[in-house]
């Protein structure tokens, strides 16, 4: 699925935000939320955009600002900018629908995680594909030695080299990621959260899923572990299961 249908949306900041918006006047819009240096053109979202289409459910995906096709560079982004990016288009999007169920891929977790208890009154589910919430400072910055971190702090930018690609960690980015805790936060809400979380992931530990579940005390909760599965989580089988969840979440609130 190409961008053709693809339209901009310009946040407060005049950031140039790239969406994607399947209206098929539900009362449900699922929201999908890409990770960290990807974009909305990946399996994961093509798959989900193709289930909401089958279903008839309003689907909407974007890229934050200096990933994908949207404006500015990835180097001045950060969580919380990223957090708002996403906070005023579906805010602006979502105005007339009543229900929101959010899905969020590694990074996109974190993210989506920071907007539930703002869009509480409208969330009837939340899925989490390799959730990272803090992932800045648990899986990179305190495991990096004391000769990254003095370059980091010095220069502002270190490339992090991992997979076969490079990744521009800047300093503000380390620290805004401080300003976005989860794991120490209260967490009241209701509602139906899944877990998705491959046995191989090699990026975030299945401790981080187990973490989260436990912050929704008055939720229906439910941890999927995938066996063979890596961080992406991209086969046919992993998107069956995710596409699955889905469902689940849909019938429960139906």
């Amino acid at each position: 699925m190409n961008y053709k249908r693809s339209k901009y949306f310009t946040t407060s900041k005049n950031a140039k935000i790239k969406y994607f918006f399947d209206k098929k006047n539900s009362e449900i819009t699922v929201v999908f939320f890409h990770g960290f240096m990807s974009d909305m053109m990946g399996a994961k979202p093509t798959s989900i955009q193709r289930f909401c289409k089958k279903q008839k459910l309003n689907f909407l995906k974007f890229e934050y600002s200096g990933h994908g096709k949207s404006s500015g560079k990835f180097i001045n982004g950060n969580i919380s900018k990223w957090t708002q990016e996403a906070k005023e288009l579906i805010k602006s999007k979502t105005r007339k629908n009543k229900k929101l169920i959010f899905i969020g891929s590694s990074m996109g977790a974190w993210i989506s995680l920071n907007l539930l208890p703002i869009f509480k009154k409208k969330i009837i589910g939340f899925i989490g594909i390799a959730a990272a919430p803090e992932f800045l400072e648990r899986l990179m910055w305190n495991k990096f030695d004391k000769k990254i971190k003095s370059k980091l702090l010095k220069d502002r930018l270190y490339n992090l080299e991992y997979g076969g690609f490079t990744y521009p960690l800047t300093k503000q980015l380390i620290f805004d990621g401080r300003k976005n805790k989860f794991f120490n936060k209260k967490n009241n809400l209701h509602l139906p959260v899944t877990l998705l979380h491959g046995l191989k992931d090699e990026v975030v530990p299945l401790l981080f899923s187990k973490k989260i579940l436990k912050k929704f005390k008055k939720s229906k909760k439910k941890l999927v572990k995938i066996k063979n599965g890596n961080h992406s989580l991209s086969r046919k089988s992993d998107l069956k299961k995710l596409c699955n969840e889905l469902k689940n979440i849909i019938f429960y609130n139906s």
